[in-house]
């Protein structure tokens, strides 16, 4: 046999949301022992996140924090591996061996499941991230329900915007949607329906300066700046969301698998394939529309049944023939099909 030795997987999967999560799940019920890269920002966007009360199965309500840990917990409980650090290159090939590399260990897989995520836009200004789960959001469909009756604010003037802005309307006492510009840049559609809404007045063009919080360190005022003339303005909110966008976290596959304009990563609908073999891709890395956490899990079981397929089909022994089963296990190359 061959003197070389290296580590060798199944399955790979970088990142740790609810599509990595689902992925792991999946992949671990079907017995490919699959490795999670879930880096140290693991859990997604919802490790920032208080109440979930929109996914199924939990009729109370959950925090963000511990739904991830169960949805962890439920893909280690079937044999995941994981490692808490974060990838530092990657070398994806097309049909063959892919490379990853964390710190100094590099790990090679046959399949890749990419499940990094995308990060809501920030405006950068103070009090964001210190009110963050109080009263700030970047997620109106999840978290508008929260402040029925209140004075709320949205800040942005695209689609994202305008749908925001429509749904947490339903239950705001008074919405005030807040865009920099006179002019929305979203669809006339979008703006239309959002300027049917009685309780929905519109404020241009203003920029956001400082979210301001109250004596129960909740925010209660939003503090903004009129963008020609710089006079000040204060609005009283009970809440406030920021929707501006979101940034997909394809950096690191960028030049190596087919992204949008934006950077999402394209797949071949349904499927979770990217343009190369063996490398999938689920979760808000390729969703531009919905990027909800119950839509990134079903993504992530695509992901899983679309990777444990290709590795079925590859020429040679099947896949729990000759691949490690422990993290940093080494084990000698594979042989020849047939040596």
């Amino acid at each position: 046999m061959n003197d070389q030795r290296e580590r060798q997987e199944n399955l790979i999967i970088i990142g740790g949301g609810p599509a990595g999560y689902t992925a792991a799940l999946y992949a671990a019920r079907a017995e490919l022992e699959p490795l999670v890269i879930e880096g140290f920002q693991w859990g997604g966007q919802l490790q920032n996140t208080t109440d979930v009360e929109n996914y199924p199965g939990y009729p109370e309500g959950i925090m963000g924090p511990e739904m991830m840990n169960e949805f962890r917990a439920q893909a280690e409980r079937f044999g995941t591996r994981f490692i808490t650090d974060d990838v530092t290159e990657l070398k994806l090939s097309d049909g063959g061996v892919h490379e990853i590399t964390v710190g100094k260990d590099t790990f090679r897989t046959r399949a890749v499941i990419l499940a990094m995520g995308a990060e809501p836009k920030r405006l950068g200004i103070p009090g964001e991230m210190e009110l963050q789960g109080k009263g700030v959001s970047t997620c109106g469909v999840c978290d508008g329900a929260f402040f029925k009756g209140e004075d709320v604010a949205v800040i942005g003037g695209g689609d994202s915007a305008m749908e925001d802005s429509i749904f947490v309307s339903k239950f705001a006492e008074k919405l005030t949607s807040v865009h920099r510009r006179d002019e929305y840049r979203a669809s006339q559609i979008m703006e239309d329906r959002a300027r049917s809404k009685e309780n929905i007045e519109f404020l241009t063009p203003y920029v956001p300066k400082e979210f301001v919080a109250g004596d129960d360190g909740k925010i209660a005022k939003l503090a903004l700046e009129h963008a020609e003339t710089g006079e000040p303005k204060e609005i009283e909110v009970g809440a406030a969301f920021v929707a501006i966008g979101h940034t997909p976290r394809s950096e690191l596959v960028e030049g190596q698998v087919e992204v949008d304009e934006e950077g999402y990563v394209r797949v071949e609908e349904p499927s979770t394939k990217t343009n190369l073999e063996g490398v999938f891709a689920v979760g808000d890395l390729v969703d531009n529309t919905y990027r909800q956490a119950v839509t990134a899990a079903g993504t992530g079981c695509k992901g899983a049944l679309d990777a444990e397929w290709y590795l079925r089909d590859l020429p040679g022994p099947a896949p729990e023939e000759h691949w490690g089963t422990q993290t940093g296990e080494i084990i000698e190359a594979v042989e020849t099909a047939g040596s």
